[in-house]
């Protein structure tokens, strides 16, 4: 049976640092979302990617601003 893909969004990091940084984040603020495996369609730095539901993006992107995290690029995908 065939996975249903879902709209998500997938922020990318230039090092793993951040990468990991940004789970802790989330994490911590109980923000949706985990990392991981740049998804073939896409590039980054480290490999490696934040994926949370496409609703959540605001809220992502909110806490990635106050928190600091650097990251790469942001994408909207069918996963």
């Amino acid at each position: 049976m065939a996975r249903i893909r879902t709209e998500k969004v997938v922020f990318t990091f230039h090092t793993t640092t951040q990468a990991i940084f940004m789970e802790q984040c989330c994490k911590g603020a109980g923000a949706a979302g985990r990392l991981i495996p740049v998804p073939r369609q896409i590039s980054s730095g480290c490999g490696m990617a934040w994926c949370a539901e496409a609703a959540a993006r605001p809220e992502l992107e909110e806490l990635i601003q106050e928190k600091g995290v650097e990251t790469e690029a942001v994408y909207e995908l069918l996963l």
